[in-house]
């Protein structure tokens, strides 16, 4: 059986939120649970979008909350080349092409991209590059959520996997470095469960393995939005640490016991993962902040 590798891959927008420690925390004791390596990557694609100082707050904030990680921290700005090279590679074969459509042209459409330049035969100069989807369902079994399925040409049609501005997307990106660092178990917000399948698609054009999925439920605000950096949500404190982790075990419906109040966050950490029990998470996509103790 291969051994167990898990990540954690924030965007440096911003700083972590309360939010974004349960994706870390579900993901590392799952990993730790089972004796298994923890990475860390900076998804770093969207260049205009960093936060300056975000990635070292970011790092800075993990080992504060007492998470350890193996191997050194990789960039997606590192690998920028190994994108090209796949993008080139699936345009020559005919399974990606140019799409020269603005935003206003596809106002309207609901995110469905109608193929308007499948056939056009563009040249890549200044378009983005969609990969051609078939019609077809692609399921997976969600460790937590259950069954998913999306039908790739209804539900989601010709996605983009560059952007016009250069820029590579995540869905492809994402594909690629799980690949190359061995993931075999990723987990991660339920915002994410929906893109799983065109990643499955991927993973299958690119003869690449497909990992264990596990999506936990993201924690909401009270007017319906995520806690995320687009939402100005307030990073961790330091000064918080024990507190919060205790918060998002909670959260995950692992049951801390009350002797650990006032404990370290490496304590903390030893009991959540001697104690790791994903089924107990919730089955359901989000969780209100205000229903949280």
């Amino acid at each position: 059986m291969t051994a167990y590798v898990g990540r954690f891959a924030p965007t440096p927008s911003g700083y972590l939120h309360f939010g974004s420690l349960i994706a870390a925390l579900a993901s590392y004791l799952d990993a730790r649970a089972k004796q298994g390596i923890w990475r860390v990557r900076m998804e770093d694609l969207d260049p205009p979008r960093e936060v300056p100082g975000a990635q070292d707050a970011i790092l800075q904030t993990l080992e504060r909350y007492g998470f350890e990680w193996d191997g050194p921290i990789e960039r997606q700005s590192e690998r920028h080349e190994i994108y090209a090279a796949t993008v080139a590679r699936l345009m020559q074969s005919g399974l990606a092409y140019a799409c020269t459509c603005s935003r206003k042209q596809l106002e309207g459409l609901g995110g469905l991209y109608p193929g308007i330049c499948r056939n056009a035969q563009h040249l890549p100069q200044k378009a983005a590059i969609r990969i051609r989807v078939p019609e077809l369902v692609y399921s997976f079994t969600d460790r937590v959520q259950g069954t998913f399925q999306q039908h790739l040409g209804r539900e989601v049609g010709d996605f983009i996997i560059c952007r016009r501005d250069g820029f590579y997307a995540y869905q492809l990106a994402v594909v690629l470095d799980d690949a190359w660092q061995g993931v075999t178990d990723i987990v991660r917000g339920a915002d994410l469960l929906d893109s799983t399948p065109r990643q499955l698609y991927l993973q299958e054009l690119l003869g690449l393995s497909q990992p264990r999925y596990l999506h936990v439920p993201l924690i909401i605000q009270p007017d319906g939005h995520k806690l995320g950096k687009s939402y100005r949500s307030p990073p961790l404190a330091a000064n918080e640490a024990s507190s919060l982790l205790l918060r998002g075990l909670r959260a995950l419906k692992q049951h801390p016991p009350q002797e650990l109040t006032g404990a370290t966050p490496a304590e903390i950490l030893r009991w959540g993962i001697a104690h790791w029990q994903p089924q107990a998470i919730p089955q359901c996509l989000t969780l209100p902040e205000a229903d949280l103790c």
